[in-house]
């Protein structure tokens, strides 16, 4: 069985909160095409970063896997 890697919350939520415009966050995680479409449209004009930030501060954001993300 091969051990996945989990991803790191203060990680994701530092790329998301700085970067989240261009969706560094999205490539962190694994989410390469939801990465690229965010990169080409500012996180959808900032609204979809928006949504990303609070679903990473709430705990609802997942990586590709649909891990939750690494708290410790």
């Amino acid at each position: 069985m091969t051990e996945t890697k989990r991803r790191n919350w203060l990680a994701t939520l530092l790329l998301a909160f700085f970067l989240g415009y261009l969706g560094i966050h999205r490539f962190y995680t694994g989410h390469t095409m939801i990465g690229v479409v965010q990169l080409l449209t500012g996180g959808g004009c900032g609204v979809w970063a928006l949504v990303d930030l609070i679903m990473i501060l709430v705990g609802n954001f997942r990586d590709a896997d649909g891990n939750p993300l690494n708290r410790t």
